[in-house]
């Protein structure tokens, strides 16, 4: 945990700092937002829908555009920008008036933010090789959570007053700690030179002459299944809770189930993440994880039949299994896109990757729906496809790994490798 929130490194402490504070942010913003779109700027339920469902989809393709740029301008330069503009978009909900202001400043805001979650990608995969690549990013998983844990707390207050300028002070708040998550990032070039200039030798060298993730059949399989094992999110978060109501279970368990999860990420992802720097691995981490989920989609199901406390100890138990699965699917979706990437375009191919992610988050909230609305049915065909994404995911990393059925892993020099700058020393 000392590692986690306090690393020796200096680009993982300037990156983890950061992390705080968006994450801060993330739990502030989200705990207030609906509330504040309805009740303080009077927009309706529809009109937000609609508008964050709009913003959604330019998100998507501003993830693929955001690891493209990281690729020509610098990640570092690009994570920067990209934060500090996300926080003006949040501070600018404050001026919106109708639903088209609103619109526009949501298109901003997703934009921004998943230019700068490319960019953030690009940057890890640029900076880290090998096992301490996947190893960072599932630390700055663990802090993402616990920081928007805290968030979420210290919201509730503006949710005790519940005037409209408590809302809008939440929402100010929220923009001014993604200004703040910039100050760590802003003079990164400066006190770690060896970044700026690895940074500047792939700007310089490789940039136009890398290959683009749109052509490669393996990366593109291995984004499809890993964005349909991440359709999982959207079970704790929508699916989980609206499946609560319709059962003898008190929703207060809902709080309990969601303390679960962010303490079990906390101790376990990790130690997950360990391994999954390599494909197969990786590959299999994906499998194993997707049948965690079939097995909480099915104890989901069964929680539906039972009484108040047979359901509560059966959401207990499907959350941990959600939760093992999340963790591990997680950990072999960042192996997979880390390694399975050319590091010549490893902005491009961090930005596809984040594009899955990016239409998970779409289609996340439609799917657990449609499962709850079905019932034991729902729950069944959910639990088929994440089987289905998972054996998919494995069978894409056994090919790639082994050269088998079309697919092909060129050698590591060719993949994982960055780029040395003159005169800088070389990351192991």
């Amino acid at each position: 945990m000392i590692q986690t929130f306090f690393p020796q490194d200096r680009v993982a402490r300037s990156l983890t700092v950061s992390t705080m504070a968006f994450a801060l942010s993330s739990g502030v913003f989200y705990t207030v937002s609906t509330l504040y779109f309805t009740l303080v700027i009077g927009l309706s339920a529809t009109t937000v829908g609609l508008g964050l469902g709009i913003a959604g989809g330019t998100g998507v393709l501003a993830s693929y555009a955001g690891g493209w740029l990281a690729d020509r301008v610098g990640a570092h330069h690009v994570q920067t920008v990209a934060t500090a503009l996300n926080g003006v978009a949040l501070l600018a909900y404050t001026f919106v008036s109708d639903a088209v202001v609103f619109t526009l400043i949501a298109c901003l805001a997703v934009i921004t933010r998943a230019v700068g979650s490319s960019s953030k990608q690009a940057m890890l995969a640029r900076w880290y090789t090998g096992p301490e690549r996947v190893e960072v990013r599932a630390r700055m998983r663990v802090v993402t959570n616990v920081f928007i844990g805290l968030g979420t707390v210290a919201a509730a207050a503006a949710l005790l007053i519940g005037t409209a300028s408590a809302y809008r002070v939440a929402v100010v708040v929220a923009g001014v700690l993604l200004l703040a998550a910039t100050v760590p990032l802003a003079g990164l070039g400066r006190q770690v030179p060896e970044l700026a200039a690895r940074m500047a030798a792939v700007r310089e060298r490789t940039a136009s002459t890398g290959p683009s993730p749109l052509s490669d059949r393996t990366y593109i399989a291995s984004v499809a299944c890993n964005a349909v094992v991440a359709t999982q999110f959207g079970l704790l978060t929508v699916g989980m809770p609206l499946w609560v109501a319709t059962t003898d279970a008190p929703t207060a368990i809902v709080s309990v189930l969601l303390v679960l999860n962010t303490v079990v990420v906390a101790v376990l992802q990790v130690r997950a993440s360990r391994g999954t720097d390599d494909v197969r691995k990786a590959g299999r981490a994906v499998r194993r994880a997707s049948w965690l989920l079939a097995m909480a989609c099915g104890l989901y199901a069964l929680a539906g039949f039972g009484n108040m406390i047979v359901a509560c100890v059966l959401f207990v138990l499907a959350a941990f299994a959600h939760t093992m699965g999340e963790i591990l699917g997680e950990a072999g979706g960042w192996g997979m896109a880390f390694e399975l990437a050319d590091q010549r375009s490893a902005g491009a191919y961090q930005g596809l990757s984040q594009t899955g992610y990016a239409i998970a988050a779409m289609f996340s909230p439609i799917l657990a729906t449609a499962a709850v609305e079905h019932g034991t049915a729902g729950w069944v065909g959910l639990a088929a496809l994440f089987v289905l994404a998972g054996t998919g995911a494995a069978a894409v990393a056994r090919h790639a790994a082994g050269g088998v059925g079309g697919f092909h892993l060129p050698q590591r020099s060719d993949r994982t490798t960055p780029v040395p700058a003159p005169g800088a020393s070389r990351r192991s």
